[in-house]
């Protein structure tokens, strides 16, 4: 098994008494102790009497219910007597010291109501009251189960075998766990990728939805990266090693999901309190109504029924639930939208943000230069003058070519043939078309050239200047004819993450290292209130501190690397573009995908959550509030008494319900 995959199977085995690794030993002693229990309640002269038959006494029939009692008690009660020890060992009682007190009270007086006389035996109570916590329980760690299935699903993802590329060629089957970093591997159409790695060879579509979120398939040629776990589609790619093993992003990925689930919030940690609590609430009741019930009727079975239905009823068992399934479900849903949720402290602590700072370059903007404008001369149309200039720039590697090349390819633009490229040191380039000189470049090639724009093309110029953007120009036969302007290209969703923050009534607030023209139009262009330009990374931090001196909650999105003081300052700290690097110490949630919608993913989710837990704890403290004094029979006197079996299916209806309020946070919309 490969490391990635041990990883996910080590989580099981440390559960606690969640009981996720539990699910198949109550499932199994649940239909056990159900058939065992057929016998009890057939020969109960209490289930006689309320159905209306009657089985003759025979030789050794009064034996068979206390003989089958005692075997469900000592196989199906053993797991919770089991689980009671280190709450009591620790010294803090929870739900399955409850639930063991619950069934040994009614144990124990039902044995010796065999050796006392008139008195009436609890046998078929407690075989039911134990048939309903094993399928309480059982349904319950399904639940945990089917939510924490994260990293399961997760270690899925890795082939177990490779195909790794002698130095001859041919190709030999290896465990991935044995490929090593500088390995060339060869993945075939429909695999998935066993290392994260770089194309060397071929092209292809990459299915990376399961690790960025992605939903379109992603187009991978020599020198792009690839991620282990996503699934190659129609081509073949040899891919060379860099990461392999647990170094892997999706190794990482596992890591952090598997400390999101063990870490616990404020209001996991209230809720544990809370079953303490109710722990010493519980025997109080129980108490006081033994000894009220004790005065009103004597010492009888009546009084143990109010004891053991007191005990459990207040099993904390969906506050117990309460939090932890909606952990497991957020971390899961999280997981599946790019977000990692490396500490539940800074998840829950995002619902209180009320200003986020972003930071510019590869977070609002795409980190790569692109035409953000063009004018052109009488005569020209835009796309016609881009697709020149891009033809112009065809061999040239400045980052303005690259830009005017990718903006034409963005556009679909034909490009027409041109030759004799010549660059042009410090001043741009020049080719032939059709007979024609084709000049783009700089205002350093129009001293060059000796050449006055005209006024349209200056205007243009100067309004782009004064907004930060580089400019160039496009010069046929000694004659200027277009105009265009280059910057760091906006990312198209940065204008509805901003929208939809100022919605949420989140205050924005960008960082750049920038010069202020930049800065401003970049933050006019989003409608961005306030920014901080031409900030060096090591001041950052700073300007975090700055608003948080004005009351501020705020948020810090940077790349955890440069801008790792300034996350630790935030309040909350998010890592963005953590594809390939997950293991940021310094942000408590990490977004795959450089995208600032998922911004609003994260706040979204921890105010969804939020509300989850609050709605779970006030059900599941609220129910113990009104069925505590119904199981002590305040409701007696006009008839209402509560079996301890009854108890039981309450308290098991308890937990279902929180299950369920639970499981509804899959349909919430993060992106809205």
């Amino acid at each position: 098994m490969n490391h990635a995959a041990h990883e996910a199977k080590h989580v099981e085995h440390r559960a606690h008494v969640s009981h996720i690794g539990h699910e198949a030993l109550f499932r199994r002693r649940f239909w056990v102790c159900l058939l065992l229990s057929v016998p009890v309640l057939v020969f109960s002269e209490a289930i006689q009497r309320f159905l209306g038959y009657r089985f003759e006494p025979f030789p050794g029939s009064i034996w068979i219910t206390p003989i089958f009692a005692i075997i469900i008690f000592f196989y199906g009660g053993l797991p919770f007597l089991r689980m009671a020890v280190p709450e009591l060992h620790n010294r803090q009682p929870g739900m399955m010291t409850l639930i063991s007190l619950a069934i040994t009270v009614s144990f124990v007086y039902s044995l010796a109501t065999l050796f006392l006389p008139a008195s009436v035996p609890f046998f078929w109570e407690l075989v039911t009251l134990i048939d309903i916590m094993l399928l309480g329980h059982w349904l319950e760690m399904r639940s945990v189960r089917q939510a924490s299935g994260a990293l399961d699903e997760l270690a899925k993802l890795m082939p177990d075998t490779a195909e790794r590329i002698r130095s001859d060629g041919s190709t030999e089957e290896v465990q991935a766990s044995q490929l090593r970093e500088g390995d060339l591997v060869l993945v075939r159409p429909g695999a998935s990728f066993p290392v994260d790695g770089r194309v060397e060879e071929g092209e292809s579509d990459v299915n990376e939805a399961m690790i960025t979120g992605e939903s379109r398939p992603v187009a991978k040629a020599p020198g792009d990266m690839v991620i282990a776990g996503t699934i190659n589609g129609s081509g073949s790619l040899r891919v060379r090693v860099t990461a392999a093993g647990d170094k892997t992003a999706l190794a990482g990925i596992m890591r952090l999901v598997e400390q999101a689930q063990q870490s616990k919030s404020r209001t996991q940690i209230l809720a544990d309190r809370a079953a303490g609590w109710l722990f010493y609430i519980a025997l109080g009741v129980a108490t006081i109504t033994a000894v009220a019930w004790s005065v009103a009727i004597g010492l009888d079975v009546q009084v143990v029924e109010r004891v053991a239905t007191v005990l459990v009823i207040a099993c904390p068992h969906a506050l117990g639930l309460a939090i932890p399934l909606v952990v497991a479900i957020t971390t899961a849903l999280g997981a599946n939208n790019g977000i990692l949720i490396r500490d539940r402290l800074a998840l829950e602590m995002a619902r209180e943000i009320d200003t986020v700072i972003l930071d510019k370059t590869g977070t609002l903007t795409k980190g790569e230069f692109g035409v953000v404008g063009i004018t052109t001369a009488d005569g020209w149309d835009k796309d016609r003058a881009l697709a020149l200039a891009a033809a112009v720039e065809g061999d040239s590697e400045h980052t303005i070519a690259k830009g005017i090349r990718r903006t034409a390819e963005a556009r679909n633009l034909e490009l027409p043939p041109v030759s004799g490229f010549e660059a042009l040191k410090g001043r741009g380039v020049r080719a032939k078309r059709n007979g024609h000189i084709v000049y783009v470049g700089g205002p350093r090639l129009l001293e060059m050239l000796n050449l006055d724009l005209p006024e349209g093309l200056a205007r243009f110029a100067a309004e782009a200047s004064g907004k930060g953007q580089s400019v160039v120009y496009l010069i046929e036969d000694g004659q200027a004819i277009a105009a265009l302007a280059l910057a760091d290209v906006i990312r198209p969703e940065s204008r509805e993450a901003i929208d939809k923050l100022h919605k949420m009534g989140v205050e924005i607030a960008m960082l750049t290292g920038d010069s202020e023209a930049v800065a401003r139009a970049v933050a006019q262009e989003l409608g961005i209130e306030q920014y901080f330009a031409e900030v060096l990374p090591e001041h950052k931090e700073q300007k975090v501190a700055q608003l948080q001196q004005q009351g501020k909650r705020v948020a810090m999105v940077g790349d955890g690397v440069n801008d790792a003081p300034a996350l630790v300052r935030a309040d909350v700290g998010i890592a963005i573009g953590g594809g390939t690097d997950v293991a940021i110490e310094s942000a408590g949630i990490i977004l795959v995908k450089s995208n600032p919608l998922d911004v609003v993913k994260v706040l979204n989710l921890s105010r969804a959550t939020y509300r989850k837990m609050v709605q779970n704890l006030i059900w599941a403290t609220g129910y113990n509030i009104v069925a505590l004094p119904l199981a002590a029979g305040v409701l007696a006197p006009v008839g209402i008494l509560f079996s301890p079996a009854l108890g039981a299916l309450f308290m098991s209806l308890s937990t279902v319900i929180v299950a369920l309020n639970a499981q509804l946070l899959r349909r919430v919309d993060l992106a809205m």
